[in-house]
């Protein structure tokens, strides 16, 4: 990536940009090559879910990606690059995409900050080919024309531009400057209020009680040691009254589940994956990287009492405690085969979420030299805590007793920008939405002594998270 040292002074600078872009375009006649000219400016501090929702189009590619408790959010919309892969070498070919784009990118302005430059918003799904089914493909990658990032007592706002050869970049500078302007002018403290709609069908994905035969097929197959775990889904399809607004059901999710990764992914067709998911697979940052393992539930009480002996009782669970190590002891290894070594406490600590709790085993280590937050993203995608183990043995079968492609769901939502500092978040507690339409999804992990009533009980539980966020929304 190419840095111009020229200074942007805010509103007044309309000539460096034009300068800027003119600069860029003269590097791409040069190289006869098209360029990424990004900007980026250090502004005062706003809701990127509420800029995201101001310029919201129903057509239009967008991303957001929210950690309230870590206090970070990102935004970003409209497309100026994409990329689509399938296949085993999915996140390879990721990787050479962005290599490629960032080999030229021009950049300028406060290049210093986390997330400077452009970002590429990411969503891999949990299937490796295209079913015909699923909304997304396996893989699909996108540098958005806005992008902003809430940065402290601050945010940055990036500017992203293609460029071709003896491009007139007249316009762009008109557009740029005008978008600008829109920003710095206007305030973006909250999203607007949901509009109201209701639920007219709720409807199960699949034949009735197919779930519960699902969890007895796998115990079989685990009592006759085919594999150790798997986990299985269900699905719920919506019909709304009207369109419903995936943006206003994430300002509601992001309210509750302030501790979780909030997100939504929109394709250029119009369908929007959103989700409040406790998990977040992988993130690189500083020449480290960070993972978690998530595995084991249970439910939370409103009763102090209550909810202590529960968390106690899933502390002490000892099939929940197989479940959980199994999740642990995997990650190890395929951080190994990545070269990475992780550090990792020996025993488990709760994660409690507004109505469920879950043992979680945080891990971390330094970023081995050539590591790339996409080679562990392959390495560890999908965990046991969303697919099973052993996985070959696991994965077969989760295709072939579950009635829906999985698509996004259990998939990887996350970005990184051209250092390969990022995160990626697991696609749980998660909907497909679509105009008056949504399909909810919900998962369980099944070891030798799970109770068939009892996972479609966790499964009810966590997509109650969002099922309750939908109806909140409206009102």
């Amino acid at each position: 990536m190419d840095v111009i040292d020229l200074p942007l002074n805010g509103r007044e600078d309309r000539d460096g940009l034009r300068v800027f872009l003119g600069a860029v375009r003269q590097s791409a006649e040069e190289d006869e090559h098209d360029k990424l000219a990004s900007i980026t400016l250090l502004v005062r501090k706003v809701d990127p879910l509420a800029v995201l929702d101001s310029i919201y189009e129903a057509d239009a590619a967008h991303f957001y990606l929210e950690n309230r408790a870590a206090d970070k959010a990102i935004a970003g919309a409209e497309a100026v690059d994409a990329f689509v892969a399938e296949g085993p070498d999915r996140f390879a070919r990721l990787r050479a995409f962005a290599e490629e784009r960032r080999q030229h990118t021009v950049a300028i302005g406060e290049l210093s900050h986390p997330h400077a430059g452009p970002l590429f918003f990411t969503g891999v799904g949990f299937e490796e080919e295209n079913s015909g089914e699923a909304a997304f493909p396996p893989a699909w990658c996108f540098v958005p024309q806005w992008q902003v990032t809430a940065c402290g007592d601050g945010a940055l706002a990036v500017a992203n531009a293609r460029i071709e050869p003896g491009q007139d970049t007249e316009p762009l500078v008109e557009r740029i400057w005008a978008a600008h302007g829109r920003f710095i002018q206007l305030a973006y403290d909250a999203p607007p209020a949901a509009p109201v709609y209701h639920i007219l069908k709720e409807e199960e994905v699949g034949p009735a009680g197919a779930f519960e035969k699902n969890v007895k097929v796998a115990l079989e197959r685990i009592a006759d040691g085919c594999y150790e775990k798997i986990v299985l889904a269900r699905a719920v399809d919506l019909t709304f009254d009207n369109p419903c607004s995936p943006l206003r059901i994430l300002g509601r999710m992001r309210a509750d589940y302030g501790n979780c990764h909030c997100f939504s992914l929109q394709s250029e067709e119009g369908t929007s994956f959103i989700g409040a998911t406790p998990e977040q697979l992988v993130a690189v940052r500083d020449g480290r990287f960070t993972t978690e393992a998530i595995a084991g539930s249970a439910p939370r009480s409103e009763d102090p009492a209550a909810d202590r002996r529960l968390g106690e009782e899933l502390l002490g669970s000892d099939k929940d405690r197989r479940e959980h190590r199994h999740v642990v002891e995997s990650i190890l290894r395929r951080l190994k085969q990545a070269g990475a070594t992780a550090e990792a406490p020996q025993t488990p600590e709760l994660l409690r979420l507004a109505n469920v709790q879950h043992l979680r085993t945080p891990l971390s280590g330094p970023l081995p030299p050539g590591v790339h937050l996409l080679d562990f993203a392959a390495a560890l995608h999908p965990t046991p805590a969303v697919g099973g183990t052993p996985r070959g043995a696991a994965l077969p079968d989760v295709s072939a007793l579950e009635p829906f492609p999985r698509g996004l769901f259990a998939g990887l939502v996350g970005c990184f920008d051209a250092h390969g500092n990022g995160e990626f978040a697991v696609g749980l507690r998660s909907a497909l939405v679509r105009r008056n339409t949504a399909r909810l999804y919900a998962g369980a992990g099944i070891v030798a002594g799970s109770e068939p009533a009892r996972e479609q009980a966790e499964t009810t539980l966590k997509m109650r998270a969002l099922l309750d966020c939908i109806r909140g929304a409206a009102g």
